[in-house]
């Protein structure tokens, strides 16, 4: 056997693939204890400063006196400030559970502790921008940025029918997914505008727009038409939901919502999961986007209407604050969040892809990318970029838990994703 033979067999490169993901779970477990660690340390320095305190009547200057005996002792040790000693005391004083902050809170970095803490003042709601932290991975500056607009206050407060339209727990999924009111300010219109001018600068800001809607939207198209009974209909806006696995059809009004705007709904999703949707989908939902809405009206125009349709508002341009302008996520941080999304959107093309190829063998077709995968490998009905993509996409999964350090990850994920999708297209299984 040549000297490089075993290196071509199926055998070593199921090795190789082993080996690669062990080593990266590893460093991605590395970051995060480092961090863990560092923030139930602050915690408990936090905790042992209340404690004294309350006990033994010390004042505030006890922290001045501990930041400079303790920077003494550790010179080569960052954060030992008094502000930053002040913080550890808030911290404590915020989190007084360890339980919590062990298996919650310490998962995300001090940096963002911080800034919960001076923007977030109830607990509960503090809770939520940490869990909302670790799922979405989000930046410091993207973090100020959505506690700054009351994502909190917005996030699942549609008025919907879900509840009664979706099986469980695919309606909690939706709710949660429909924001009220839809914070339009990038658009930089006044009130007099037209529906015609609305959908125009969602398209020109159409990254902006995804942004606001939120994680797993991928944009299918505006003005999307759909012939019924040799009568052609078009729809505002189009999206999948690569989480939900279903198609979103957005209808906007420049108008106060009117009981008719449900009917119109209703009859487009019939049409969307009649002509669109594919086996594995779940049911299509409609958001009726309007100024304003009577909730009594909404309620009674949805309380009849078999299809999921949700009611939200929206707000356009306001002034801002200089303080908020310079909180603003960056240029560079917005990048970062553009790719993902545009990622995101390019795995919504493969995952389409992979359930015909597994159709067409008759496989089951699962709703995860790597289940599919796997799948297909098992019957080598892969192309030879597989394992660059797998590679990527679980490099893209960490980066978005803040585990991965590499800075140019995504707009390599994108450049194999590409990759791999071109050739899942020009290839049989």
């Amino acid at each position: 056997m040549p000297e490089n033979g075993p290196a071509q067999s199926p055998n070593y490169h199921a090795l190789l693939r082993n080996l690669k993901e062990r080593i990266r779970t590893a460093q991605a477990r590395a970051v995060a204890s480092v961090n863990s660690e560092l923030v139930l340390l602050y915690w408990g320095i936090g905790k042992d400063i209340l404690d004294r305190q309350n006990s033994e009547g010390w004042g505030a200057k006890i922290i001045d006196r501990l930041a400079a005996d303790l920077s003494r002792a550790f010179p080569e040790m960052r954060g030992l400030s008094a502000r930053n000693l002040k913080y550890m005391r808030a911290f404590a004083e915020a989190w007084p559970d360890r339980t919590i902050v062990q298996q919650l809170v310490a998962q995300i970095p001090w940096g963002h502790q911080v800034r919960i803490l001076d923007r977030v003042k109830d607990p509960k709601e503090r809770e939520w921008y940490v869990r909302a932290t670790i799922e979405h991975g989000w930046s410091r500056n993207v973090l100020v940025h959505q506690i700054e607009n009351g994502l909190v206050r917005r996030q699942g407060k549609a008025l919907t029918n879900f509840q009664k339209t979706l099986p469980a727990p695919q309606s909690d999924l939706a709710q949660q997914l429909i924001k009220d009111p839809y914070n339009l300010e990038f658009l930089n219109f006044g009130p007099a505008i037209s529906e015609r001018e609305l959908q125009r600068g969602l398209i020109e800001h159409l990254q902006k727009w995804i942004l606001e809607l939120g994680r797993g939207f991928a944009f299918m198209g505006s003005e999307h038409q759909i012939n019924v009974g040799d009568q052609d209909y078009y729809l505002d806006l189009l999206f999948y939901h690569v989480r939900l696995h279903c198609y979103v059809v957005f209808d906007l009004k420049i108008e106060e919502f009117k009981p008719e705007f449900a009917g119109k709904m209703n009859f487009y999703l019939s049409a969307v999961d009649d002509q669109l949707r594919s086996e594995g989908d779940q049911p299509s939902i409609g958001v009726i986007l309007c100024k304003d809405r009577n909730e009594v009206i909404v309620e009674y125009a949805l309380r009849d209407t078999n299809k999921p349709v949700g009611v939200a508002r929206y707000q356009l341009a306001k002034a801002l604050p200089e303080a908020l302008r310079q909180e603003l996520p960056t240029a560079d941080e917005l990048s970062r969040e553009f790719k993902f999304i545009d990622f995101l959107g390019l795995c919504g093309q493969i995952l389409s892809q992979l359930r015909q190829r597994a159709n067409r063998l008759g496989l089951s077709t699962g709703f995860r990318i790597e289940e599919l995968i796997a799948q297909l490998e098992r019957h080598n009905a892969l192309p030879e970029m597989t394992d660059e993509f797998r590679t990527y996409f679980g490099a893209v999964s960490a980066t978005r838990q803040g585990l991965h350090t590499e800075p140019d990850v995504l707009e390599k994920a994108l450049c194999a994703g590409r990759n791999f999708l071109e050739q899942i297209c020009q290839t049989d299984p």
